[in-house]
């Protein structure tokens, strides 16, 4: 089944400029600056990763450019200590293009250029998410059509290694894509466990994780199962490992999990859209401010990002805001690591939008003009030198 609605209109004016700016030119050693890399659909004018400069002083975004051709990097990571970047590539609807793979770049912190290194078959179909373990190891990831969850060893180099865990995903369940199809993965605080959001499955499962040698084990049980229908999408943690956030791309919802190592057991379920909302929505990304005193969400349909207040002591949520993203389907957005913004990506407008975030209420407040970029699907920040 495919995954994206695609925008048949023209893209803004302005936008094929992205590509032509000087990587040269941004040389700077200001340690509060950081590096916000771009993946997009490479299906119109997109090319690959785009990357701006961006200074949360002042709230200044400057272009670098495109800073690498790939196709589809649908989502990137980077490692802990911002020297490696890695990016999933699928193949989409353009067969003719090469993906289902994850390509290896460093990351010249000073330029922002990338530099490839490796790339490696994602063993599965549609590769859509990844995430390193917390020493910058292990690189996981899942495959939507695939079903499955592979591992590789980061080599000191930032080289991926060969396979060193793969597992399908197995089952049925009530969502139109009924069978396996992983969609996002992250690894707990503690670094010993790692979750996948199998939407077609409803169902979130669990592994053991052994990031020194790359390896997985299913826990007992493998999974904890959910509504029929909800569809867990995107992973988050509460920094304490005692609270996971998953938002469902169906219902759409977030459901508040208490974890205890491996196990989940749900604790809360609250939609993510208002009440008095009568159109078609599902959501997208979930994330969690530093402190874990406030969850995010995407909507599509809504358009919008979600803000809950979160109770430090049962980890339960309590909407506070529903902020127009300003744009058509915002499919991905990210904290940046000040926390003092959000950058959402709207997929469908070919913009990027800056937010300031309230410290006390953790409210959304537009802040400048939306930047330019070209079927934005997934924002990443990376300390600058």
């Amino acid at each position: 089944m495919k995954r994206r609605t695609y925008l048949k209109a023209g893209l803004k004016a302005g936008l094929a400029a992205i590509g032509a700016q000087s990587l040269g030119a941004w040389a700077s050693a200001d340690s509060g600056e950081y590096l916000v890399y771009f993946g997009t659909y490479t299906d119109l004018a997109a090319r690959g990763i785009y990357a701006y400069r961006f200074q949360p002083s002042t709230g200044k975004l400057t272009s670098i450019g495109l800073v690498a051709t790939t196709p589809n990097p649908a989502f990137l990571v980077a490692t802990p200590n911002g020297r490696f970047l890695y990016a999933v590539n699928w193949k989409g609807d353009e067969r003719e293009k090469q993906g289902d793979t994850v390509i290896a770049y460093a990351i010249d912190r000073k330029t922002g250029k990338l530099t490839f290194l490796n790339k490696v078959d994602s063993k599965g179909e549609m590769p859509t998410n990844l995430a390193t373990d917390h020493s910058g190891k292990t690189l996981l990831v899942v495959s939507y059509t695939g079903g499955n969850i592979v591992g590789y060893q980061i080599e000191p180099d930032g080289k991926l290694s060969a396979p060193t865990a793969y597992f399908e995903h197995r089952g049925k369940s009530v969502h139109p894509v009924n069978g396996p199809h992983s969609h996002g993965v992250i690894v707990s605080p503690d670094n010993k466990h790692a979750f996948v959001g199998e939407v077609g499955l409803d169902q979130v499962r669990s592994y053991s994780l052994d990031a020194a040698k790359g390896k997985l084990t299913p826990s007992d049980p493998p999974f904890v199962s959910v509504t029929p229908g909800t569809a867990p999408r995107h992973l988050a943690f509460h920094p304490s490992g005692k609270y996971l956030y998953v938002n469902d791309e169906s219902r759409p919802a977030v459901t508040v999990f208490a974890v205890d190592g491996g196990h989940l057991k749900e604790i809360q379920e609250v939609p993510a859209i208002p009440a008095d909302f009568k159109g078609r929505d599902a959501t997208a990304e979930i994330q969690i401010d530093q402190k874990g005193r406030f969850v995010y969400v995407s909507n599509r349909g809504h358009d919008s990002i979600a803000v809950f207040s979160v109770d430090q002591a049962t980890g339960k949520i309590t909407p506070v805001q529903y902020a127009s993203s300003l744009g058509k389907t915002p499919r991905n957005f990210s904290l940046d690591p000040t926390g003092e913004y959000l950058f959402a990506a709207n997929q469908n407008s070919d913009t990027v939008v800056p937010f300031k975030v309230d410290p006390e209420t953790g409210k959304l407040t537009p802040t400048g003009e939306p930047i330019s970029v070209p079927k934005p699907v997934c924002v990443l920040f990376v300390k600058a030198q």
